[in-house]
């Protein structure tokens, strides 16, 4: 599995999750500091311009004022419940820590460790000489509905863009491009887009899902699965959260509330 530090679901939960019904071999943890942080801004920045920037940083200072606290404490909750059903995993895996899932470290640890399947749950873009490691392919759980709703948070421009239908997890494989590889499976719950933020949203939508999701990663493994046949009108890399689309997306949720 590929994760970030400090993610207590990606790094801490779904490995003794998976410990449950296959053997973690892995676990590469990415200890980001500010360059990868500062490129993803300016990428954003030679997207949308300065103004639409702006709107970026201050959803992230509100999110980080009026919702995170609250999404801390639900996913504390909520993780201490699921763990307390589960059967004794081991406590420590196989791990490595860096700074670049990319670099030649982790490809010599991960041949080591020769997986047959991985997961990455990150917001980098895997060099191939990574995600083909693993015999059976590595495989995105990712926060939306692909192809409609690519890259790191479908599941808010989906709530932006009043198309709930949308809102959910895809569960494909890696491939050279930005969640255009084959699709295995959707996955998705009965969310509130009145009370609930997108960061629940996505965290919920893979833990209410997780029976779903072993039986395909299994299937996956026995070479049982196929993709599904995807046809959609429309494509779209999506960016950063904006505070402006936030609130259009809460006043029009909350107008339909009986």
């Amino acid at each position: 599995m590929i994760c970030h530090e400090g993610d207590s679901v990606n790094s801490e939960f779904l490995p003794r999750w998976l410990a449950g019904f296959a053997d973690v071999v892995a676990i590469i943890v990415i200890r980001e500091g500010r360059a990868p942080r500062i490129r993803r801004l300016r990428a954003e920045y030679r997207r949308v311009g300065f103004w639409r920037l702006f709107d970026i940083l201050a959803f992230r200072l509100y999110y980080r004022i009026f919702l995170a606290a609250g999404d801390r404490a639900w996913e504390r909750s909520e993780l201490k419940r699921l763990t307390a059903s589960m059967r004794a995993t081991p406590a420590e895996f196989p791990t490595l820590m860096t700074a670049n899932p990319n670099d030649a470290r982790v490809t010599d640890f991960l041949r080591r460790a020769a997986p047959d399947l991985m997961v990455a749950r990150c917001k980098w873009l895997l060099k191939r000489s990574v995600y083909e490691i693993p015999s059976c392919g590595t495989f995105v759980l990712h926060p939306g509905i692909c192809p409609q709703y690519r890259n790191a948070h479908g599941c808010f421009w989906a709530l932006a863009s009043n198309d709930p239908a949308n809102v959910g997890l895809t569960l494909l494989r890696i491939d050279d491009g930005i969640d255009t590889g084959p699709i295995y499976e959707f996955f998705r719950y009965r969310f509130d887009a009145a009370t609930e933020s997108h960061i629940r949203i996505q965290e919920r939508v893979v833990l209410e899902n997780l029976d779903g999701i072993r039986s395909k990663l299994l299937e996956i493994a026995a070479g049982r699965a196929q993709p599904l046949s995807v046809a959609a009108d429309r494509s779209r890399n999506w960016g950063q959260p904006w505070l402006s689309a936030f609130l259009r997306w809460r006043r029009t949720a909350r107008e339909l509330v009986p």
